[in-house]
Formats: C-alpha cells, structure tokens, sequence
C-alpha cells in the first residue's frame, strides 16, 4: 500500500473546496416550486431556502377552514424544500464527479 504525499492531499482538499465555493455560487441561481392541493398553493424557493414567491389560489380559502389552508401551506413548504435538496444534490453531483457526499452536507 502506497503513502499519499500530504502535498497532494492539501492541492486535492483546496480544489475541492474551490469547487464548493463555485457550488454555493450557483446555489443562488437554483430555483425550485413545491405545490400543495393540486397547485391551489404554490411556493418557490432559492437553492439557499429563501422563499421569493407564495401563491394561494382563491379556493384554498375558507374562513371557516383555516386548518386546512395551513396544511396546504406546510406540505407546499414540505414539497419546494424537498426538490431545492433534490435540485442541490443533482448541482453538487456535477461538481464532484458523481462522488457521494457526507448526509446532511448541503441540507441533504
């Protein structure tokens, strides 16, 4: 078994982690729309969990259910933050060449 030379460990770890710095730059740019009751709430998402649109169409609102337009809102939630992960996992896939991350990096 061959020694790594910890030169080129550090040169791996900084290219790596210029790639992560060029990954949270795009991240900016990722968008992503969860739904809710068959698109009667809508929520977009920036690839940085910044919610810049909530759309609630006139039927989700019922005075007398108010429960159910927050459900609606939750799950829509729910739904924009599962596919920012799914869009930022498909962006880092790209940077790393397929290499899996650690759970949880990114808000994995």
């Amino acid at each position: 078994m061959s020694s790594m030379n910890p030169m080129d460990i550090l040169k791996n770890f900084q290219n790596i982690q210029s790639k992560l710095g060029e990954a949270q730059e795009r991240l900016k740019d990722v968008r992503a729309t969860g739904t809710a009751g068959g698109d009667m709430v809508r929520v977009e998402m920036t690839g940085e969990f910044q919610v810049t649109s909530v759309q609630i169409s006139p039927e989700a609102v019922d005075p007398d259910d108010i429960e159910m337009l927050q459900d609606l809102m939750l799950a829509a939630f729910t739904n924009a933050t599962a596919n920012v992960k799914e869009k930022i996992r498909e962006e880092m896939s790209s940077f790393t060449g397929g290499m899996d991350l650690p759970p949880g990096m990114f808000g994995g």
